[in-house]
């Protein structure tokens, strides 16, 4: 089969059955490259069954008139993507993911696990980048995951957006480090009767090499310097009420 054998079409509630059928077989014929699913089947096509058409953009791949490939995404994820076990490699998820990118430019993002190697092999072909890894601990399966990108007509615009996303973050997380900071100093001169508490080192190090857990591309040193920083200056900042 070639791509322009296909039929692309967006699916409607009636079909949402056949999804579900699909949805299973793929998924089950990605083992062990994906974990087991952790939910029933009967489960998985009352799950499908409830998909909102409003609110989820799912097309399907047909051949024959027969559902092979499906994708569902939003404005900014694409949630799934799933081909017949017996229509892989002829083009239909190269269908599908063009389709997506189409009806997208602006970009989407993407989580796939990271033991499922073809899956990302797949990704990366079609242009997505892989951003973040995790240790799985956010799904349901428990297994490590790694958020994948295609970042649309404009992709130093959509990785800004990012960018710019992560910064709020961390500036949240630094009101807050400042915050309890202030809370422990007060508790610690409490305790002590100390006017300036001493800093504790063994903590400091024990903190440093928990956060460098998470960030490995940096490294201990780097991770070292920055929350040398981010210390002195909550401490600072607790210590002046500024």
């Amino acid at each position: 089969m070639t791509p322009t054998e296909l039929t692309l079409r967006p699916a409607t509630a009636d079909d949402l059955p056949s999804v579900a059928d699909l949805h299973l077989l793929a998924r089950g014929a990605a083992e062990p490259s994906m974990p087991p699913a952790v939910h029933p089947p009967d489960e998985v096509r009352a799950w499908v069954r409830g998909w909102d058409l409003s609110a989820y953009d799912v097309w399907l791949a047909c051949a024959d008139g027969q559902p092979v490939g499906y994708a569902r995404s939003t404005p900014t994820w694409l949630d799934d993507l799933y081909v017949h076990p017996d229509h892989q490699r002829a083009g239909v998820g190269a269908a599908l993911i063009d389709l997506v990118k189409a009806r997208h430019p602006d970009g989407f993002c993407l989580w796939v696990f990271e033991s499922n190697v073809p899956a990302r092999a797949f990704y990366a072909r079609h242009g997505l980048v892989e951003l973040e890894r995790t240790d799985g601990s956010a799904n349901e399966e428990r297994r490590p995951d790694v958020r994948m990108a295609w970042p649309g007509t404009d992709p130093l615009g959509f990785f800004r957006t990012m960018i710019d996303e992560v910064d709020l973050l961390i500036g949240d997380a630094l009101a807050r480090r400042v915050a309890l900071t202030r809370v422990v100093q007060e508790h610690k001169r409490e305790v002590s009767e100390v006017a300036d508490p001493a800093r504790d080192a063994d903590r400091e190090r024990d903190i440093v090499a928990r956060v460098a857990e998470l960030a490995p591309e940096l490294g201990e040193d780097r991770v070292g310097r920055i929350m040398h920083a981010v210390i002195s200056e909550s401490l600072d900042a607790a210590r002046t009420g500024q």
